[in-house]
């Protein structure tokens, strides 16, 4: 029987359940492609490689998983987009049980139709927002939950609180993994707030970002792997500065001194999500 060819992505524009994306191709990789929501980029994956990752706070998320224990993985991601973090942990950790929370159902569904996501093995997708998929999964059952969940370039305030983590530490086994992607800017006063609510839910936290980002001086991604157990610190640390970036790691009591005394997100407040500056994506 003749192997099937997988249909060529088709670039343009998509309207999705929430707004709208775009489908760019790389011109540089020819199975390159990258997913922007509202003009803000929010995936890149490689079709035929999906060990590639292009962006480079994406490559740090990749770092901490890749210092987990070794063998297949049980892992819960809440945010989907065009699922580049779980095609990474199927294809380096083979045999690996994931399943990925996305509300936009449109969205899934062209990223099914468009970029072969039927593909990855052991996937499963629920369109779910992230309260209710934590809700619904069983104690002491994942080890990796990642949180990388945007609505265009701001974080859900309802995903950032004690109460939400605290699910999340319920769904993780003890030597579990929380890895978060957020965003700030100027003064980072949302990032030392939220650094403050994970660390009073796990013990060991560990905050990964550029220095330009780290230092408050651009609006950019930072990284939060946290757990009940200790983590790799002097690995991470050595992989973050071997990067291009040469990324920092902040952990013990620089972290303290970074979170400065913010005071946890709890359910209920009114805060605001960073927002970026309109220069920072071009528009």
């Amino acid at each position: 029987m003749a192997r099937r060819v997988p249909r060529e992505p088709e670039p343009g524009r998509y309207a999705v359940s929430y707004g709208e994306v775009e489908l760019l191709r790389d011109l540089d990789r020819p199975t390159g492609w990258m997913l922007t929501c509202d003009g803000v980029p929010q995936s890149y994956v490689d079709l035929e490689d999906p060990l590639y990752l292009d962006f480079e706070y994406v490559r740090l998320m990749a770092d901490v998983i890749d210092l987990l224990p070794e063998g297949p993985l049980d892992a819960v991601h809440v945010g989907g987009g065009a699922c580049t973090i779980p095609r990474y942990v199927a294809a380096s950790r083979p045999g690996s049980r994931q399943i990925v929370a996305e509300r936009d159902a449109a969205l899934v569904q062209l990223v099914r139709d468009q970029l072969r996501l039927k593909s990855v093995p052991r996937l499963k997708v629920r369109i779910e927002d992230g309260r209710a998929a934590i809700g619904g999964i069983w104690d002491d059952s994942a080890d990796l939950v990642v949180l990388d969940a945007f609505t265009g370039a701001v974080m859900p305030i309802e995903l950032a609180t004690v109460e939400y983590l605290g699910d999340i530490a319920r769904v993780l086994r003890h030597r579990g993994t929380l890895l978060v992607n957020m965003a700030d800017g100027k003064g980072l006063a949302f990032a030392r707030r939220f650094a403050a609510t994970v660390c009073e839910t796990f013990r060991h936290v560990v905050l990964l970002a550029e220095p330009g980002v780290m230092r408050g001086r651009r609006f950019g991604n930072l990284i939060l792997a946290a757990s009940r157990v200790e983590l790799p610190v002097a690995d991470l640390t050595r992989r973050a500065a071997g990067g291009l970036t040469q990324a920092r790691c902040v952990h013990g009591e620089d972290l303290t001194r970074f979170v400065a005394g913010a005071a946890p997100i709890r359910d209920g407040q009114a805060v605001l999500a960073p927002v970026p500056p309109p220069e920072v994506f071009g528009s």
